[in-house]
């Protein structure tokens, strides 16, 4: 199972984040593991099984993370959209569209995390 929910990650973001790595690892060292299965479950219901395509699915997950000043859930999200196909003009509309909810001090958080993501793909 461990295997399986670790290529899911790498599908959706190229790599597995070290925070799902450390639930994992815990969630086995204290012989859980049927919780995460059922975490991995909801997630893939709400996730995987909806009319929204994964590029959209990951551009929605990013403008409600930083909406919610989640940083670093959002570094991740960028990171996905670009993998799901994301252009750099979708992305930057994700910060047009922070502005609007949140004002300048949101515009330019997305920003900085949308140049940051996409740095690190160049």
């Amino acid at each position: 199972m461990k295997q399986a929910i670790e290529q899911k990650y790498t599908d959706l973001l190229g790599f597995v984040p070290d925070g799902i790595r450390t639930r994992l690892a815990l969630a086995e060292k204290v012989g859980r593991m049927q919780t995460i299965e059922v975490v991995e479950q909801y997630r893939e219901q709400l996730i995987y099984n909806t009319p929204v395509d994964s590029k959209y699915q990951q551009l929605i997950h990013l403008a409600m993370l930083i909406a919610l000043k989640e940083e670093g859930p959002a570094r991740l999200h960028v990171k996905g959209a670009l993998k799901a196909g994301a252009s750099k003009e979708e992305l930057f509309a994700i910060c047009e569209t922070a502005a609007i909810v949140g004002g300048m001090p949101l515009f330019q958080r997305a920003v900085d995390l949308v140049a940051e993501g996409l740095d690190d793909t160049e």
